[in-house]
C-alpha cells in the first residue's frame, strides 16, 4: 500500500448521504475519498423530475442533482474514486477497506451504501422505472394526479403507499399475493374501507405494458389459484414490497438490525464501533427520502469530524 491511499475519513456510497458528508468534511479540511460504489449516484441516478427537494422550485432530474452534489464537493476537495468496496476491517485502526486487491486506510469510516427496492424480476422493470414504475410513494405519486394507479405488496408499507395515493389517484389498485393482507389490522382495516381502494387478492404482476414512448400504461394481472389473467389499464405501479440495506458487508462486523439495517445511536450516526458512522437508507428504514438522507449525511460528518478531533 502507498501513503496516498491513508486517509482521515473515507465515505462509502455516493448517493445524497454520503454526498453530503463529503461536502461537510471536505469542508473541515478532512479530505475525505468517497468510494461510490456500483451506481454512482445512488437511487437518484435512476429518478426521473424530483419535484420535492428544496431549492429547486420548478424541480430538477435524479442524475442532474447528484451531478451538482458531485461537483460541489470535488469543488471542496473530496476525492472521488469510481470503484467498489469488497472487504472491509474495522477490528482495529486504521481501519481498511478493500477494493478487490487496493487497500485503502482511514481514521474514520462514514457508511453511506444505501437500500436496494425489491423487485419483481420482470424483464421491463430496468426500462420503465421512472417512467410509470416507481418505488416511493411520496417522492412521484403527485405526478398521476386524477390518473389509474397500482401498488404491490400486502404489509403495511404497502397499505401506508396505497392511502397516500388515493389523494391522487382516480383509482388505486392494491395487488397482493394473497389472500388476506400482511399488514398490522389498524392498516389493512384503514384500507378496505377506502372506497378509492380496490384489493386484487391471490394476484400477481406478469408484464409491464409500455407505449413507443417507453411509458408505463398497464400491467398483465396473473390470478395465482386460476391462472387467468387480465390485463389492466394503469398511468403508475409502484412496488411496496421492501427494501434491502446494503449491508452486506459489515456482517458480523457491525449491529445490524432483524432486517439488516445498521443501527445507530438514537438520533445519531454513531455504530457500536467507534469511528464507524452511517447514515441515509442504510440506517433508516423509515423515511427513505433524499432530503433526509442528505440531513443525516450532514449529522454523519459533524460526529465524524468531532470524533477525529478528540482523538487526534
Amino acid at each position: 500500500m502507498t501513503g496516498s491511499n491513508k486517509y482521515k475519513v473515507i465515505i462509502l456510497g455516493s448517493g445524497p448521504s454520503g454526498l453530503t458528508a463529503a461536502i461537510y468534511t471536505a469542508r473541515a479540511n478532512l479530505n475525505p475519498l468517497v468510494i461510490q460504489g456500483q451506481l454512482p449516484g445512488g437511487q437518484l441516478t435512476t429518478t426521473t423530475e424530483i419535484e420535492n427537494f428544496p431549492g429547486f422550485e420548478d424541480g430538477i432530474f435524479g442524475a442532474e442533482l447528484m451531478e451538482k452534489m458531485t461537483k460541489q464537493a470535488q469543488r471542496f476537495g473530496a476525492e472521488l474514486l469510481m470503484k467498489y468496496v469488497t472487504k472491509v476491517d474495522f477490528s482495529k485502526k486504521p481501519f481498511k477497506i478493500y477494493c478487490e486487491q487496493e487497500e485503502f486506510q482511514a481514521d474514520a469510516v462514514i457508511i453511506s451504501t444505501g437500500a436496494t427496492p425489491r423487485m419483481l424480476g420482470l424483464d421491463e422493470e430496468k426500462s420503465l422505472l421512472g417512467f410509470g414504475l416507481s418505488t416511493c410513494a411520496t417522492c412521484d405519486g403527485a405526478f398521476f394526479n386524477n390518473q389509474e394507479i397500482v401498488v404491490v405488496g400486502g404489509g403495511d408499507s404497502a397499505c401506508e403507499e396505497a392511502i397516500f395515493l388515493t389523494r391522487f389517484g382516480k383509482r388505486v389498485r392494491l395487488i397482493h399475493r394473497r389472500d388476506e393482507l400482511r399488514a398490522s389490522k389498524i392498516m389493512a382495516d384503514r384500507v378496505k374501507a377506502n372506497p378509492k381502494i380496490e384489493i386484487i387478492w391471490n394476484s400477481g404482476i406478469t408484464k409491464l405494458l409500455s407505449d413507443k414512448t417507453n411509458s408505463l400504461y398497464g400491467a398483465i394481472i396473473k390470478n395465482l389459484k386460476t391462472n387467468e389473467e387480465t390485463t389492466i389499464e394503469c398511468a403508475a405501479v409502484f412496488y411496496a414490497i421492501g427494501h434491502k440495506p446494503n449491508t452486506d458487508l459489515f456482517h458480523d462486523i457491525l449491529e445490524l438490525d432483524e432486517n439488516g439495517y445498521l443501527i445507530t445511536e438514537p438520533e445519531g450516526t454513531k455504530t457500536n464501533v467507534a469511528g464507524i458512522f452511517a447514515c441515509g437508507d442504510v440506517q433508516d428504514h423509515k423515511y427513505r427520502q433524499a432530503i433526509t438522507a442528505a440531513g443525516s449525511g450532514c449529522m454523519a460528518a459533524i460526529e465524524c469530524a468531532r470524533y477525529l478531533e478528540e482523538n487526534e
